[in-house]
């Protein structure tokens, strides 16, 4: 048996249990299966897989659950302690009691796909799927044959949401490893502004399998900050693909961080349509042991007068793998575009590899376009100079890797987010450290 058809056989043992449904939504399965079954997995041969081996995911063997009971102590432990709305969704199942969905503001809607789809929203319908087609790579064909849960926000024309939206996916660690296929969507009207936090966490012994599709949709002026946090347990396989379409004069800003997982494929798409379209990408990994992090991101500058700015770092330990594929695409005609883009990356120890390829690619001559890539290791004599301040060697370190992270650090927002990606980077501090003074103390301190 094909490593495709171990999937396909419980699409359809999950196909004949399945109550009825529209017509468009069950279409829409068979193509996504059609063209997963055509295409197969990808494998090393493959130009944009060429580093990262998924035969964890192909010859793994996931169950699909309808059981979204966690344990409410460890839920708490796990959540970002921050007041806000939030959906959550255990192995990719909608939990009610571990949301809050009280007292919506006017103009915002918030719902699991679940529910959209037993509606039978022409508004989901109309926007799913239209960004992250199931042609753009197998695991979003997987998702389109599998779809049934995640999470579905829409914000009205010049609606302001003060508190952060949560999205919150929790890994159990169950007897039999499980997968999830849960999709979000996201609406922005005009001048709507909004923060959305993908949150992923889970049981320590979690090794589950989640294959996520985000599609975003910026109406002109719009503005959305973007997190997404992965803490996923160190045994959890999370294929991810974003897509992000952006109008008029609209603003998207990504922070993409990442901590746990075995295997994590991230893909990032954005799509600036119209003139005064902004995107920018922060990104860090950090990851240790043997955990591999493929970073691969699109801007598609398709528009004059639209601006971009990427800057990724990444920190590897022990023998993990990192990989960073970074493009800008510049279209014909599309003039006076800016765009900036680079990856530097730090490692830890000798035996961490880190595979980095930053692309330009331009059809127009009226640009501002810069792209770079860096790879080095703490400097030593940064280490020794605040050892001899009365600082012990790990907490040194510890400094130094956190200084290294602080030109994407600076730019969270969320005080909980930003202390969660501390403390693993550089472990418990005495106090909340300004970044931007540790960076230029740092780099002082190495001149010395």
């Amino acid at each position: 048996m094909s490593d495709e058809q171990t999937f396909l056989d419980k699409l359809q043992a999950r196909n004949a249990v399945r109550g009825d449904e529209p017509t468009w939504i069950t279409a829409r399965r068979q193509a996504g299966a059609a063209r997963f079954e055509a295409v197969g997995f990808p494998h090393k041969r493959v130009e944009d897989w060429k580093y990262t081996d998924i035969r964890s995911i192909s010859r793994g063997d996931f169950e699909l659950t309808d059981n979204a009971e966690f344990s409410p102590a460890t839920a708490a432990a796990l959540t970002l302690p921050i007041d806000a709305l939030r959906l959550t969704f255990v192995d990719g199942v909608f939990s009610r009691s571990l949301s809050d969905l009280n007292s919506l503001p006017e103009g915002v809607s918030i719902e699991p796909l679940s529910q959209a789809l037993e509606a039978n929203h022409e508004a989901v319908g109309g926007a799913l799927g239209r960004l992250a087609g199931i042609d753009f790579s197998p695991f979003t064909a997987l998702n389109t044959a599998f779809t049934e849960e995640g999470a579905v926000i829409r914000l009205a024309a010049g609606t302001v949401v003060d508190k952060p939206i949560i999205v919150q996916f929790l890994s159990r660690a169950n007897d039999r490893p499980v997968m999830s296929h849960p999709r979000v969507l996201v609406e922005a009207g005009g001048r709507s502004e909004a923060t959305v936090i993908e949150h992923h966490a889970g049981e320590a012994e979690a090794a589950n399998f989640t294959n996520l599709v985000s599609e975003i949709m910026l109406d002109r002026g719009a503005i959305l900050s973007y997190y997404k946090l992965q803490e996923a347990p160190v045994g959890d396989l999370h294929i991810s693909s974003l897509h992000a379409e952006q109008g008029r004069d609209s603003r998207f800003t990504s922070f993409n961080l990442t901590l746990g997982g075995a295997l994590v494929r991230n893909d990032l798409v954005a799509d600036l349509n119209a003139e005064g379209a902004e995107t920018q990408y922060n990104g860090l990994f950090f990851v240790r042991g043997r955990q591999h992090v493929d970073n691969h991101t699109l801007v598609n500058h398709n528009a004059p007068r639209t601006y971009s700015n990427e800057s990724y770092k990444g920190i590897l330990d022990d023998r993990a793998r990192g990989v960073f594929n970074g493009k800008v695409m510049v279209k014909r005609d599309s003039q006076q575009i800016e765009a900036y883009q680079n990856n530097a990356n730090l490692l830890l120890s000798d035996r961490a590899e880190i595979d980095t390829k930053p692309e330009l690619e331009i059809y127009a001559d009226d640009v501002k376009c810069s792209h770079g890539a860096t790879t080095g290791q703490l400097d030593e004599e940064a280490v020794y100079a605040l050892r001899t301040r009365g600082i012990d060697e790990q907490m040194a370190r510890g400094l130094l890797t956190l200084a290294f992270a602080g030109e994407v650090m600076e730019q969270v927002q969320v005080d909980a987010i930003a202390e969660r990606v501390e403390l693993a980077v550089a472990g418990k501090l005495p106090e909340r450290f300004n970044l931007a003074g540790l960076v230029e103390s740092a780099s002082a301190l190495g001149e010395e």
